[in-house]
């Protein structure tokens, strides 16, 4: 691929998704590369929220069941509209919760220890709070999470290999949760080999799909994924705090949640205010209490915008812009100490390119006073996420030559390389 800026405006010129940049709110003068962190507000989204402000405004209560956007039915609809995304039945996904509650309720439902089958495996990469989560429950269930949860090791700090992951699928496993992308080094793993492995073994296999959902097709139906959960606020631009997502293979309906919450009922029977449990025979059984309706709403409007450019298109136009930036990189800053920190194989990168540096951080802060917003994830990873929907290949480019003036006036010695409260 060509590393200059001819090239780059010829793509934009044929750029089928370049209308939708017009659809979000970009900051003058400024370049957004964290869109695989939080991102951006579309006018679509907002007028979506203002819809369901209205309805609370013109029918107050009456708003569950009247109004544009009838709140009693919205998690159902969002589920309906992410289930393409996902690769699932509609009625196999739901919108509730957030991630870290839908892993629990999710664990809570699935892990049964049995035997010598107690074990759950993960992985030294994964986010922290998935971590957290899965020590949590296996102290609930009177087990040491130092030893029966077990984590595959990096062979060198960045990836994983699922060879590794498939020989720690023992006997002693009785479920499997990993990221389907690794949220430092954007690499994809082989989700449907991993599953199948699983599977052939007896044990219980879920996804996190936080740094995927959005950025890449995924086929949970066909690959007979147990369940998956994600959060909204990423590639899906859901907005801060953004309902969170899951999955459950159809499968596995009928089996009661290991957190009942009356808004998991059957719809016919939940204002019957029985103190029998009857659950809706769906993923909405999986939901525990009442939607979060306006960190919901923003979904319906940044939704319609996928559906109409297509997942395929936008992970077609998402690996063109990452294999742009990583030509860029490999051309103009190699010679200043950086290090490319995601995978350069098209199937196994995800939307964000990761570079590594030891002055990272201040190297961020640098970035922002020039007007470019990055992603600093420690010790020493710069993620840069060009988003097909709103940012453009010259983007690609200036951030490039951005970071080159940086590197070569060494304007980041100005700043402390320590990573900022929020980062």
């Amino acid at each position: 691929m060509q590393a200059n800026l001819d090239f780059g405006k010829h793509l934009d010129n044929e750029d089928s998704l370049n209308r939708f940049r017009d659809e979000f709110y970009i900051k003058p003068d400024s370049i957004y590369m964290d869109g695989n962190s939080l991102g951006l507000l579309s006018k679509r989204a907002e007028a979506t929220l203002l819809n369901s402000l209205e309805d609370w405004k013109q029918y107050g209560i009456d708003g569950w069941t009247q109004g544009k956007q009838p709140w009693f039915f919205m998690s159902e609809k969002l589920g309906e509209l992410l289930a393409p995304l996902v690769g699932a039945l509609p009625e196999e996904v739901i919108v509730t919760g957030s991630t870290t509650v839908n892993l629990h309720q999710l664990v809570s439902t699935f892990y049964k220890p049995n035997g010598k089958r107690t074990k759950i495996l993960a992985d030294e990469l994964n986010f922290p709070s998935d971590i957290y989560a899965l020590q949590s429950q296996l102290r609930i269930h009177g087990y040491d999470p130092e030893e029966h949860l077990v984590r595959v090791k990096s062979r060198d700090g960045r990836y994983l290999e699922e060879d590794d992951i498939i020989h720690a699928m023992t006997d002693e496993v009785a479920m499997v949760v990993l990221p389907t992308v690794l949220y430092r080094s954007g690499q994809i793993l082989d989700m449907k080999r991993l599953t199948e492995e699983a599977h052939k073994r007896g044990i219980l296999i879920g996804f996190d799909g936080c740094h995927s959902v959005g950025a890449i097709p995924h086929s949970f139906s066909e690959w007979d994924v147990d369940f998956a959960y994600w959060c909204n606020y990423k590639h899906l631009n859901g907005g801060p705090g953004s309902v969170g997502g899951l999955f459950v293979n159809k499968k596995h309906f009928g089996n009661l949640p290991g957190l009942a919450g009356w808004f998991g009922s059957n719809k016919e029977k939940q204002f019957d205010m029985e103190h029998t449990f009857t659950p809706a025979d769906s993923a909405g059984a999986f939901q525990i209490g009442t939607p979060h309706v306006l960190s919901s709403a923003p979904l319906l409007g940044s939704l319609e915008m996928f559906a109409e450019a297509g997942i395929e298109n936008i992970r077609k136009k998402s690996l063109t812009m990452t294999n742009y930036l990583l030509a860029l990189i490999d051309k103009e800053l190699l010679e200043f100490g950086f290090t490319i920190g995601s995978p350069v194989e098209e199937k196994r990168r995800g939307g964000h390119v990761s570079l590594e540096h030891k002055e990272a951080a201040r190297i961020c802060k640098a970035l922002k006073e020039n007007g470019v917003i990055p992603d600093f994830r420690a010790p020493n990873i710069i993620r840069l996420a060009p988003i097909p929907l709103y940012n453009t290949y010259e983007e690609v480019w200036r951030v490039v030559q951005i970071l080159k003036t940086i590197m070569a006036e060494k304007q980041y010695e100005k700043f402390k390389n320590e990573r900022e409260v929020v980062a």
